[in-house]
């Protein structure tokens, strides 16, 4: 009994070594880190090391190390972790807003940056415009065009009546009084020709009307033709009028009184002295014509009545019986002219 006694305080030390052998053996030997991203494959990494690309840049993917060759790593958005010197920025016209990235994005039309690591693109102000994605500047709208508004994509023409003489044009210039631009996309303004005219809040230029004028370039409005001249055309000056002619004013030509009959007395015109004796033979003539007329409508109503103007008062074969003791003429009595 002593001897097994014994023997069970020599063992007691030894079990107790194997069973806290065996809770050891029966731990894990690795622990599984926690990553700072969902997607995240960090495997036997010190999880304080391991983080997502900052906003900005990328993972490049085409340099992964493996998990056992690093101790500090950005993660990617495919789950792997790779050195931070394999992190890289976005080149200019390219930007990315979050973290953890594999690639960066393009500026999209309107919009620019010309800076790496962009987190942003910046937009084109009025009178620049980018047509194309992953713009790194803006370009300037070129003469005779503009662009009122942030992100244009393309410049438009000025209208007409409106002008741009200088680029990055956010709005367009109307053509000032006597001036004009009859096409779209315009430079400059073009003067009015002499003849013409263009006030403010006309279009184009416009001819003077007649018996108006204007002789110089660039007019903003037609003078009237004075009195006792005239105006042949609005582009020419006015003409002094004839001294036999009428000239009110805004004559576009002198006014003659009827040649040979009228002379100009004045303000207006009288007869001339041939006028006036023609009119009095004119008269008499028709006084005699009327006479004639008269005469033979006379003589014809006689005829119609059967009396001539030479025809005998009394019949020449009349009767010898007196009357009251007198007896006829023996001789034949005639009436007329």
């Amino acid at each position: 009994m002593k001897a097994t006694l014994q023997t069970l305080r020599w063992r007691t030390p030894a079990l107790c070594l194997l069973l806290a052998w065996a809770v050891v053996c029966q731990l894990p030997t690795t622990i599984t880190p926690i990553t700072s991203t969902t997607d995240a494959n960090c495997t036997t990494v010190n999880t304080t090391d391991c983080g997502a690309c900052a906003p900005g840049t990328h993972s490049d993917n085409e340099r992964i190390l493996s998990p056992p060759d690093t101790e500090s790593c950005f993660c990617c958005s495919n789950g792997f972790c790779v050195n931070s010197s394999d992190c890289t920025p976005c080149s200019s016209g390219f930007y990315q807003p979050r973290g953890g990235q594999v690639t960066c994005l393009p500026c999209p039309p309107g919009l620019y940056t010309n800076t790496t690591s962009s987190v942003l693109c910046q937009s084109c102000q009025p009178g620049y415009f980018a047509n194309e994605t992953a713009s790194v500047s803006c370009m300037p709208c070129e003469k005779g065009h503009f662009a009122s508004a942030q992100n244009s994509l393309r410049c438009e023409p000025c209208p007409e009546d409106t002008f741009c003489n200088t680029s990055s044009c956010t709005h367009c210039i109307t053509c000032p009084g006597g001036q004009e631009s009859l096409e779209v996309g315009s430079v400059e303004c073009t003067l009015c020709h002499p003849g013409m005219y263009k006030e403010h809040g006309d279009d184009r230029c416009k001819y003077c009307r007649d018996g108006d004028y204007q002789v110089n370039w660039g007019g903003e409005r037609c003078e009237g033709c004075p009195k006792d001249h005239y105006c042949p055309s609005p582009d020419v000056n006015p003409i002094m009028c004839p001294e036999d002619a009428f000239c009110p004013a805004g004559s576009s030509e002198p006014s003659y009184c009827m040649e040979t009959f009228l002379r100009k007395d004045g303000e207006s015109c009288r007869l001339a002295p041939l006028t006036i004796a023609i009119l009095v033979v004119c008269v008499l003539v028709i006084l005699l014509g009327v006479m004639y007329i008269v005469r033979k409508q006379m003589s014809e109503k006689r005829l119609v009545i059967g009396v001539s103007p030479k025809s005998p008062l009394l019949h020449p074969k009349r009767s010898s019986s007196p009357i009251y003791g007198i007896t006829y003429d023996a001789e034949p009595v005639y009436a007329g002219w």
